[in-house]
Parts: C-alpha cells; sequence; structure tokens
C-alpha cells in the first residue's frame, strides 16, 4: 500500500509541480508576448514612417535624362554595302544615310536621345580642307545650343584621324566630340560599325568625355585625336596610339580613362575658324634614297605656303635638298621636319626649320595649316608646336 501511495502522491506532487509550472510559464509567456507585440508595433510604425517620409520621395524622382547626341554622318565604310555579305573588300563606301545607320542600331536609344543629318557622304580619301571647314563651322553651331549635348562624327578611317585632329583644334567647347568608323562595310557579316557607332554614343554621351578634346572611338577603345594613326589597312583594331597609348577603354557601355592630353584643344584652341573659307596651302614632301629637288620645286612654284618635310630617322634626308629647303625659309616658307619612323620627337638640325615635335606628316600639315592663320613667324609657329 505504502509504495503504491507513496507513489500515488508523488504522481500527484510532480502533477502540481507540472500545473503550476505551466501557469507561471503560461503568465511569463503572456508577458513576452506583450512585449513582443508591442516591439513589432514599434517596428511597424517606424517603418511606415519611414515609407511616409522617404519612400513617395525616392519614388517621386525622376530619372536621369538621357543626353542629346547628334550624330553627323559623312559617309566612308561605315556607310559602304557589297553585294556579297562575305565581301570585305570589294564594297562602294558612303552609300547608307544617316537615318539608316541609326536604324541599324536601335540599342541607341537607350543611351541617349539621338539625331541625325548628312553632312556628306562620301570616300574620305575625298575630304578636302574647305570641307574640314564646313564641318568645323557645323559642330560649333550645333554645340553652342542647350540642347546638344555631345556629337558623333561617322568618317572613312582613312582620313578619320586627320579630321579628327583638325577638330580637335578648332572646336571651341568642352562638350564631347567623338569620331568613329568602320574597317568593314555595313553588309559585311561580321561588321564592325554597329558596334563602334554605339560605342560612339555611349562615350559623346558621358561626363568622362566633357573637356578631353575630340576622341575616337573604334574597336571598343578610347584613343585621343592628336596622338592617333591609322596603322593597319584592314584589321578591326586599324587605329593605336603609337606613342602614347589608348587614352582608355569602352567596357560594358561605359567609358574608363586612364589618360588625358597636356596639349591645348578645343576650347583652350586659339584657333577659330569660323569666317574662313580657305585654309593655306601646305605640301607634304615625303624623303626617300636617291630622291632630288624636283617635287620642292613643283611645289614652290604652285605657290605653296608651307612645306612639310617627312623625313628618315629623326629628321634626315639626302643633303641635295637642304640648300632648296634653306633657301624656301629664308623666303618665308615655314618647313616644318616631321619623321617616318612613326615614334618620337622630331629634332632638326637647321635652326630655320620647325620640329614637328611627336606629330606624324599629315597632322603637322594640319597644325602648320592652322598657325599660318595666326602668323608666319617661325618662331611662334615652333611655340604652336610645343602647345599643340
Amino acid at each position: 500500500m505504502c509504495p503504491h501511495g507513496s507513489g500515488t502522491r508523488i504522481v500527484s506532487r510532480c502533477r502540481g509541480r507540472q500545473q503550476d509550472g505551466t501557469m507561471l510559464s503560461m503568465a511569463r509567456m503572456h508577458r513576452l508576448d506583450q512585449k513582443k507585440w508591442q516591439g513589432i508595433r514599434i517596428i511597424t510604425l517606424a517603418l511606415l514612417l519611414g515609407c511616409l517620409l522617404v519612400g513617395p520621395a525616392a519614388a517621386e524622382q525622376p530619372a536621369a535624362p538621357l543626353p542629346n547626341i547628334h550624330i553627323i554622318a559623312t559617309g566612308g565604310t561605315i556607310a559602304g554595302t557589297a553585294p556579297d555579305k562575305e565581301d570585305l573588300l570589294r564594297y562602294e563606301p558612303g552609300i547608307l544615310g544617316v537615318a539608316a545607320l541609326i536604324a541599324s542600331v536601335p540599342e541607341l536609344g537607350h543611351y541617349a536621345n539621338v539625331t541625325g543629318e548628312q553632312f556628306c557622304n562620301l570616300n574620305s580619301d575625298d575630304m578636302t580642307p574647305a570641307q574640314w571647314l564646313n564641318l568645323s563651322r557645323r559642330v560649333n553651331l550645333l554645340l553652342s545650343s542647350p540642347e546638344v549635348d555631345g556629337i558623333v562624327v561617322t568618317h572613312g578611317t582613312d582620313t578619320l584621324d586627320e579630321t579628327a585632329y583638325f577638330l580637335n583644334l578648332v572646336t571651341l567647347s568642352k562638350k564631347p566630340v567623338v569620331v568613329t568608323g568602320s574597317m568593314r562595310p555595313a553588309t559585311a557579316i561580321s561588321a564592325d560599325g554597329p558596334l563602334n557607332l554605339l560605342n560612339a554614343v555611349q562615350l559623346a554621351g558621358s561626363t568622362e568625355a566633357e573637356g578631353k578634346g575630340v576622341l575616337i572611338a573604334m574597336n571598343g577603345e578610347i584613343l585621343g585625336a592628336r596622338d592617333t594613326e591609322k596603322t593597319s589597312t584592314r584589321r578591326t583594331d586599324a587605329f593605336a596610339s603609337p606613342d602614347f597609348g589608348r587614352m582608355g577603354y569602352l567596357d560594358d557601355g561605359k567609358p574608363t580613362m586612364y589618360r588625358v592630353s597636356t596639349r591645348a584643344h578645343t576650347a583652350d584652341s586659339i584657333f577659330n575658324v569660323s569666317e574662313l573659307t580657305e585654309l593655306s596651302r601646305v605640301d607634304i614632301v615625303t624623303v626617300y634614297p636617291g630622291m632630288d629637288t624636283v617635287a620642292i620645286d613643283a611645289y614652290i612654284r604652285a605657290g605653296t605656303q608651307g612645306l612639310v618635310i617627312d623625313a628618315l630617322g629623326n629628321g634626315e634626308y639626302p643633303e641635295v635638298i637642304h640648300p632648296v629647303l634653306q633657301a624656301a625659309a629664308l623666303k618665308g616658307i615655314p618647313v616644318v621636319i616631321a619623321s617616318q619612323a612613326g615614334t618620337g620627337i622630331t629634332t632638326p638640325k637647321d635652326p630655320l626649320f620647325i620640329p614637328a615635335d611627336t606629330l606624324s606628316a599629315r597632322k603637322a600639315r594640319i597644325l602648320l595649316m592652322l598657325a599660318l592663320t595666326q602668323t608666319q613667324n617661325r618662331d611662334r609657329i615652333a611655340t604652336l608646336f610645343r602647345t599643340y
């Protein structure tokens, strides 16, 4: 009996303890629940208040407006067509108009409000200084409008770097100007023009391009107008800056800049050509073994106002042409010495002659033509070559 009774009591006491513990736990849980719900109510109120203060304001903020980019089309391979999409060589440049170029890349609208005009439609081999003057006037007029944030010029690649450098010297604005083209016609099976055009618009619409001078967008690279040359006849990576390298990349639609040009350009330039209808005649004389003075004599008779000598090495040339060049310089015809070497500073041995610095003969010709709009003084022209 005792064990049983004792066991019953134990059980009974155990049950009593369980009941007391359950009641105590329920009371604690009730208090905890009250605190928990009170905390949840406080957090909820805070979140609601935050939504009232922050949420609508954030929702009301409009997306950043797209930049207004104007495309000036001049023809070239980027607007060229061939009867066969496998034909990358036998095509007709300058066939497609600006509307077709824009329509071929609908993604342009993701990055800018794009407009366009057909300035000309030609093979860039036929570009002239007179057309450069007209193009520069159009570019400056467009950039003077608050409705235009940047310019893209589509261009044939044979003289693309020259047009870009000319615009670099005469565009009187810090707004982006980007020149682009293609090495393959628009009909090619793997045309590079559409992506180059898209990259150019992306670059022209970016703050990274502001105040950097005229830029070239080709093959996913950002190149400076002054230092860039066409270095390949067919490859899509046909443009390079042998001395100083590219300025940056276009990666996933975003420009990344790594360097800038320290030479004067665009808004800091003194070359205002808005009232000019022509530029001084400047000719290039290529140096080669066994040459004579026939070409130089002919240019002088034709009325040249400046000579650029595309010399060998560090400004070297056959001795036979030296007296003729000296005579030209003494008559007031500036003689600039450039180099065929491709890189490095050219240093003429005769103080009568002007060093082209690191400019190629073609770029030196452009700068000399513009320098002659300011002065015919040899020392002042030499200073301009050190400045630009």
